[in-house]
């Protein structure tokens, strides 16, 4: 096997050189990810805003919270 050390490093050096790029890379991936999430919640909120004022007024048209569900009472013998 043919080892291309160009840098002429120690195989310690070596191994903490590779393991510190892939925890840069990792950090790099989560970064993006949050980013990315980050722009969807502000096009949202920004989608939210140019809306009309009446939108934000009117009630929701499937309020499930005003929803009454009758419980029968279990009678014990």
């Amino acid at each position: 096997m043919k080892n291309d050390n160009i840098l002429d490093m120690s195989e310690k050096s070596r191994l903490t050189a590779d393991i510190t790029l892939l925890m840069l890379k990792g950090a790099g991936y989560a970064a993006v990810f949050v980013l990315a999430l980050w722009f969807v919640i502000a096009a949202m909120a920004f989608i939210g805003r140019i809306l009309p004022e009446q939108s934000r007024e009117t009630p929701d048209p499937i309020n499930r919270s005003s929803l009454m569900i009758e419980v029968e009472a279990v009678e014990h013998v």
